[in-house]
Protein backbone atom coordinates (compact mmCIF):
# COMPACT_ATOMS: atom_id res chain seq x y z
CA UNK A 1 0.00 0.00 0.00
CA UNK A 2 1.37 3.42 -0.95
CA UNK A 3 2.24 5.71 1.93
CA UNK A 4 -0.07 8.63 2.58
CA UNK A 5 1.50 11.97 1.69
CA UNK A 6 1.25 15.26 3.53
CA UNK A 7 -0.50 16.79 0.50
CA UNK A 8 -3.18 14.07 0.54
CA UNK A 9 -3.84 14.59 4.23
CA UNK A 10 -3.95 18.37 3.86
CA UNK A 11 -6.56 17.94 1.12
CA UNK A 12 -8.65 15.76 3.45
CA UNK A 13 -8.38 18.32 6.23
CA UNK A 14 -9.41 21.09 3.86
CA UNK A 15 -12.51 19.07 2.95
CA UNK A 16 -13.39 18.73 6.65
CA UNK A 17 -13.12 22.48 7.26
CA UNK A 18 -16.39 23.93 8.60
CA UNK A 19 -16.88 27.71 9.02
CA UNK A 20 -19.13 27.32 12.09
CA UNK A 21 -16.62 25.05 13.81
CA UNK A 22 -13.86 27.56 13.03
CA UNK A 23 -15.94 30.38 14.50
CA UNK A 24 -16.39 28.47 17.78
CA UNK A 25 -12.72 27.42 17.93
CA UNK A 26 -11.44 30.94 17.24
CA UNK A 27 -13.26 32.18 20.33
CA UNK A 28 -10.89 29.93 22.29
CA UNK A 29 -7.79 30.99 20.34
CA UNK A 30 -7.70 27.93 18.06
CA UNK A 31 -7.45 28.80 14.37
CA UNK A 32 -8.96 25.73 12.69
CA UNK A 33 -12.40 24.58 11.57
CA UNK A 34 -12.17 20.78 11.77
CA UNK A 35 -14.53 18.94 14.10
CA UNK A 36 -12.35 17.05 16.60
CA UNK A 37 -14.44 13.88 16.31
CA UNK A 38 -13.79 13.81 12.57
CA UNK A 39 -10.11 14.58 13.18
CA UNK A 40 -9.85 11.62 15.55
CA UNK A 41 -11.62 9.38 13.03
CA UNK A 42 -9.07 10.38 10.38
CA UNK A 43 -6.23 9.66 12.84
CA UNK A 44 -7.71 6.23 13.58
CA UNK A 45 -7.76 5.44 9.86
CA UNK A 46 -4.18 6.66 9.29
CA UNK A 47 -2.88 4.83 12.38
CA UNK A 48 0.63 5.58 13.67
CA UNK A 49 2.83 7.16 10.99
CA UNK A 50 5.63 9.07 12.67
CA UNK A 51 7.30 10.54 9.58
CA UNK A 52 3.93 11.68 8.24
CA UNK A 53 3.28 13.27 11.63
CA UNK A 54 6.57 15.16 11.39
CA UNK A 55 5.64 16.39 7.91
CA UNK A 56 2.19 17.53 9.08
CA UNK A 57 3.73 19.39 12.01
CA UNK A 58 6.10 21.20 9.66
CA UNK A 59 3.15 22.72 7.74
CA UNK A 60 2.38 24.96 10.75
CA UNK A 61 -1.35 24.38 10.14
CA UNK A 62 -3.27 23.94 13.41
CA UNK A 63 -5.54 21.08 12.26
CA UNK A 64 -2.54 19.32 10.69
CA UNK A 65 -0.57 19.69 13.91
CA UNK A 66 -3.42 18.28 16.00
CA UNK A 67 -3.59 15.30 13.64
CA UNK A 68 0.19 14.90 13.82
CA UNK A 69 -0.02 14.63 17.61
CA UNK A 70 -2.54 11.79 17.26
CA UNK A 71 -0.55 9.70 14.76
CA UNK A 72 3.03 10.25 16.00
CA UNK A 73 5.08 7.96 18.24
CA UNK A 74 5.48 10.00 21.45
CA UNK A 75 8.61 8.16 22.59
CA UNK A 76 10.38 8.74 19.25
CA UNK A 77 10.95 12.47 19.76
CA UNK A 78 14.27 13.80 21.04
CA UNK A 79 14.31 16.27 23.92
CA UNK A 80 15.39 19.22 21.76
CA UNK A 81 12.72 18.42 19.19
CA UNK A 82 9.96 18.53 21.81
CA UNK A 83 11.34 21.76 23.24
CA UNK A 84 11.27 23.40 19.80
CA UNK A 85 7.77 22.05 19.12
CA UNK A 86 6.41 23.44 22.37
CA UNK A 87 7.91 26.87 21.78
CA UNK A 88 6.28 26.88 18.35
CA UNK A 89 2.89 25.62 19.62
CA UNK A 90 1.06 28.86 20.31
CA UNK A 91 -2.59 27.84 19.98
CA UNK A 92 -4.10 26.43 23.20
CA UNK A 93 -5.34 23.10 21.80
CA UNK A 94 -2.03 22.24 20.07
CA UNK A 95 -0.15 23.20 23.23
CA UNK A 96 -2.48 21.11 25.40
CA UNK A 97 -2.39 18.01 23.19
CA UNK A 98 1.38 18.21 22.76
CA UNK A 99 1.88 18.20 26.54
CA UNK A 100 -0.78 15.60 27.36
CA UNK A 101 -0.60 13.19 24.42
CA UNK A 102 3.10 13.34 23.61
CA UNK A 103 5.42 14.90 26.21
CA UNK A 104 3.91 13.00 29.16
CA UNK A 105 4.68 9.71 27.36
CA UNK A 106 8.22 10.70 26.37
CA UNK A 107 11.31 9.62 28.36
CA UNK A 108 12.49 13.26 28.51
CA UNK A 109 9.30 14.47 30.26
CA UNK A 110 10.87 15.00 33.69
CA UNK A 111 13.85 16.92 32.32
CA UNK A 112 11.53 19.10 30.23
CA UNK A 113 9.24 19.66 33.23
CA UNK A 114 12.10 21.17 35.20
CA UNK A 115 13.37 23.26 32.31
CA UNK A 116 10.01 24.59 31.25
CA UNK A 117 8.72 25.41 34.76
CA UNK A 118 11.48 28.01 35.15
CA UNK A 119 11.19 29.45 31.62
CA UNK A 120 10.58 33.22 31.34
CA UNK A 121 7.98 32.63 28.61
CA UNK A 122 4.70 32.12 30.53
CA UNK A 123 3.25 29.82 27.86
CA UNK A 124 6.30 27.55 28.05
CA UNK A 125 6.22 27.73 31.87
CA UNK A 126 2.56 26.69 31.83
CA UNK A 127 3.61 23.42 30.15
CA UNK A 128 6.10 22.80 32.95
CA UNK A 129 3.37 23.37 35.52
CA UNK A 130 1.01 21.03 33.67
CA UNK A 131 3.66 18.29 33.88
CA UNK A 132 4.18 19.08 37.58
CA UNK A 133 0.42 18.76 38.20
CA UNK A 134 0.52 15.34 36.54
CA UNK A 135 3.30 14.27 38.89
CA UNK A 136 1.46 15.66 41.93
CA UNK A 137 -1.42 13.34 41.04
CA UNK A 138 0.48 10.24 39.88
CA UNK A 139 4.11 10.26 41.07
CA UNK A 140 4.58 12.81 43.87
CA UNK A 141 7.68 11.08 45.29
CA UNK A 142 10.59 13.52 45.25
CA UNK A 143 8.46 16.63 44.71
CA UNK A 144 8.73 19.44 47.26
CA UNK A 145 4.99 20.08 47.66
CA UNK A 146 5.44 22.74 50.34
CA UNK A 147 7.95 24.48 48.06
CA UNK A 148 5.50 24.36 45.16
CA UNK A 149 2.86 25.96 47.38
CA UNK A 150 5.38 28.70 48.28
CA UNK A 151 5.89 29.50 44.58
CA UNK A 152 2.16 29.38 43.84
CA UNK A 153 1.40 31.65 46.80
CA UNK A 154 3.95 34.21 45.60
CA UNK A 155 3.25 34.13 41.85
CA UNK A 156 -0.30 32.91 41.13
CA UNK A 157 -2.12 36.22 41.50
CA UNK A 158 0.05 38.10 38.99
CA UNK A 159 0.67 35.29 36.51
CA UNK A 160 -0.52 35.67 32.86
CA UNK A 161 -3.68 33.73 31.98
CA UNK A 162 -2.30 30.41 30.66
CA UNK A 163 0.34 30.20 33.38
CA UNK A 164 -2.15 31.21 36.07
CA UNK A 165 -4.54 28.49 34.94
CA UNK A 166 -1.78 25.83 35.07
CA UNK A 167 -0.52 26.96 38.50
CA UNK A 168 -4.06 27.07 39.85
CA UNK A 169 -4.62 23.50 38.64
CA UNK A 170 -1.46 22.45 40.49
CA UNK A 171 -2.70 24.21 43.65
CA UNK A 172 -6.01 22.35 43.45
CA UNK A 173 -4.32 19.01 42.72
CA UNK A 174 -2.06 19.34 45.77
CA UNK A 175 -5.11 20.06 47.92
CA UNK A 176 -7.10 17.18 46.45
CA UNK A 177 -4.40 14.51 46.55
CA UNK A 178 -2.41 15.40 49.68
CA UNK A 179 -4.45 15.83 52.89
CA UNK A 180 -1.44 17.14 54.84
CA UNK A 181 -1.29 20.17 52.52
CA UNK A 182 -5.05 20.58 52.01
CA UNK A 183 -5.73 23.30 54.57
CA UNK A 184 -2.87 25.44 53.27
CA UNK A 185 -3.91 24.96 49.63
CA UNK A 186 -7.47 26.05 50.45
CA UNK A 187 -6.17 29.01 52.47
CA UNK A 188 -3.97 30.18 49.56
CA UNK A 189 -6.95 29.97 47.23
CA UNK A 190 -9.21 31.87 49.64
CA UNK A 191 -6.69 34.67 50.12
CA UNK A 192 -5.74 35.09 46.44
CA UNK A 193 -9.31 34.73 45.08
CA UNK A 194 -7.96 33.64 41.67
CA UNK A 195 -10.74 32.43 39.31
CA UNK A 196 -13.37 32.88 42.03
CA UNK A 197 -15.76 34.53 39.56
CA UNK A 198 -14.95 32.28 36.60
CA UNK A 199 -18.21 31.51 34.73
CA UNK A 200 -18.91 27.83 35.41
CA UNK A 201 -21.68 25.93 33.56
CA UNK A 202 -24.26 23.99 35.60
CA UNK A 203 -23.06 20.54 36.75
CA UNK A 204 -19.41 21.59 36.30
CA UNK A 205 -16.95 22.20 39.13
CA UNK A 206 -15.63 25.73 39.56
CA UNK A 207 -11.90 26.19 38.91
CA UNK A 208 -11.73 28.34 42.08
CA UNK A 209 -9.31 26.17 44.09
CA UNK A 210 -11.16 26.05 47.47
CA UNK A 211 -14.41 24.97 45.76
CA UNK A 212 -12.58 22.58 43.41
CA UNK A 213 -10.64 20.91 46.23
CA UNK A 214 -13.67 20.59 48.53
CA UNK A 215 -15.88 19.12 45.79
CA UNK A 216 -13.32 16.56 44.57
CA UNK A 217 -12.53 15.42 48.13
CA UNK A 218 -16.28 15.08 48.81
CA UNK A 219 -16.59 12.85 45.73
CA UNK A 220 -13.63 10.71 46.76
CA UNK A 221 -15.05 10.23 50.25
CA UNK A 222 -18.50 9.40 48.86
CA UNK A 223 -17.14 6.43 46.86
Amino acid sequence: MAETTVAEVMAELAALEDPKTREVNERHGDDHGVNLGRLRALAKRLKTQHELARGLWETGDTAARLLALLICRPKAFERGELDAMLRDARTPKVHDWLVNYVVKKNPHAEELRRTWSADPDPVVASAGWALTTDRVAKRPEGLDLAGLLDVIEAQLKGAPDRLQWAMNHCLAQIGIEHPEHRARAIDIGERLQVLKDYPTPPNCTSPFAPVWITEMVRRQEAK
